[in-house]
């Protein structure tokens, strides 16, 4: 049944912060559960964004090889395991969100995350433990994906149900903002550490710095997330036994074309925000310095931008049109978006073109969450949620590096980027025109 969404304005309306919209708003939840709601996947992503600025370091010393070269990829495919456990975690702890609640998995995988951190960043090196060192390394980032693949489904589950209709928009969005301020955090850590300490302090300690920094706010999000009121009826009648399974049954549909209309943002994330420095480095031989600018402004508009396409999506009745809308003119900025790179344009143009491009996705990224919970029932929406993000970001955002490197390579072309793009662009149009939008808010 589709629901009528009315919009009265309040105070909060009004602010230009989410924050002050959230504590303003007499429907939700306070900014400190907030806060402590989105901690866990603001985490995942600090987490990927320092290991990815340390990756270097980290294969010198836990895969130790006469090639630097091999070590730098087995440190990469080490933290690439980690999406190999997503797809797992969806289904394993989205079933416990729909069937023992949010609040109940939500301190679950904070509990299981802190745990995997822990075992980065304390684990013993090659040199002390020997083969021991990479088992360590491998088994905390296996925990931490598969914790990672319940996080959004029940983390966004709760931030959509605790509250009135006229704001969940607002609330969905922290989940975007947590990863933009992640990100920026990460990097920042990562260049801040390696300015202030020598190579050789990088290497005896400074590199898990970041690490134990994480891993010190945990506890704080676990204790919050403890207090939390519960926004799902465990009883018999408003649960199902397995929710994966039912899933599966009854709205498979829905879940093949969810994965499916993921691919196209977590493809742009991954490649714009993480691979376009590499790409400018290595294939156009532009200055490092240079290219970092691009994921700073893609990192920037990420932490910004999502509160916006939260109230943008709470004013208006359906979230398809908002979604159409910004995947056409977001595909038609992929292939100007190269040519400027390519062809020597001023790097200002460049910026902006990304700018536009990632305004579009963060304020589609919040539509889409929208649009995927409110079409599961609240039996099974957390487990949907989860499995439509974690298979999607597993399949398309995990490989979309490797993917684009292995097309560089066959085709010798440096387009190749862009094409790949814009044909996880029509995949995920299609899919989101075949999309039947409704509502499931009991």
């Amino acid at each position: 049944m589709k629901e009528s969404v009315s919009y009265a304005p309040s105070r909060a309306d009004f602010t230009g912060s989410p924050a002050v919209a959230a504590s303003s708003a007499s429907d939700g939840p306070s900014v400190k559960s907030l806060v402590a709601v989105t901690l866990g996947n603001g985490l995942e992503i600090y987490d990927f964004a320092v290991y990815s600025f340390f990756s270097v370091i980290i294969g010198h010393l836990f895969f130790p090889a006469s090639n630097d070269y091999v070590s730098l990829l087995l440190a990469v495919a080490t933290f690439g395991v980690g999406f190999i456990m997503r797809p797992l975690g969806s289904m394993v702890l989205g079933n416990y969100a729909d069937r023992h609640g949010r609040k109940a998995a939500m301190t679950l995988i904070m509990g299981l995350m802190s745990l995997g951190v822990l075992m980065v960043a304390f684990a013993p090196t090659y040199k002390d433990v020997g083969i021991f060192a990479p088992i360590v390394l491998i088994a905390g980032r296996l925990l931490q994906g598969f914790s990672a693949g319940g996080e959004v489904g029940a983390a966004t589950t709760w931030l959509m149900e605790a509250g009135g209709h006229s704001r969940r928009g607002v609330r969905v969005s922290w989940q975007m903002t947590s990863q933009g301020g992640a990100a920026l955090l990460g990097a920042a850590m990562g260049a801040g550490l390696s300015h202030l300490l020598s190579d050789q302090q990088l290497y005896d300690w400074g590199w898990r710095v970041p690490f134990i920094f994480g891993l010190l706010i945990m506890p704080v999000g676990l204790y919050i997330r403890r207090q939390l009121p519960e926004t799902h009826s465990t009883t018999a009648a408003s649960t199902v036994a397995n929710p994966a399974l039912t899933l599966w049954r009854e709205h498979r549909r829905a879940l093949v074309l969810g994965i499916l209309l993921v691919m196209k943002g977590t493809t742009t994330f991954y490649i714009i925000v993480y691979y376009m420095p590499a790409y400018m480095v290595n294939t156009l031989h532009m200055p490092a310095s240079i290219s970092y600018w691009i994921s700073l402004t893609a990192a920037l508009l990420t932490l910004l931008i999502p509160f916006w396409g939260g109230r943008l999506a709470d004013r208006l009745p359906k979230r398809k049109p908002i979604l159409i809308g910004c995947a056409i003119v977001s595909f038609l900025l992929i292939w100007p978006i190269f040519a400027t790179i390519l062809y020597g344009v001023p790097l200002g143009y460049t910026i902006a073109l990304i700018a536009v491009d990632q305004i579009l996705a963060n304020i589609s990224a919040v539509a889409m969450f929208l649009l995927v919970l409110e079409t599961f029932p609240k039996a099974v929406r957390a487990c949907g949620m989860a499995m439509v993000y974690a298979v999607g970001v597993s399949l398309f955002g995990g490989f979309a590096q490797f993917n684009v490197t292995w097309l560089l390579k066959v085709t010798n072309a440096p387009m190749a980027p862009a094409w790949y793009l814009m044909f996880c662009s029509v995949v995920s149009l299609a899919a989101l025109v075949a999309w039947r939008e409704r509502h499931h808010d009991e």
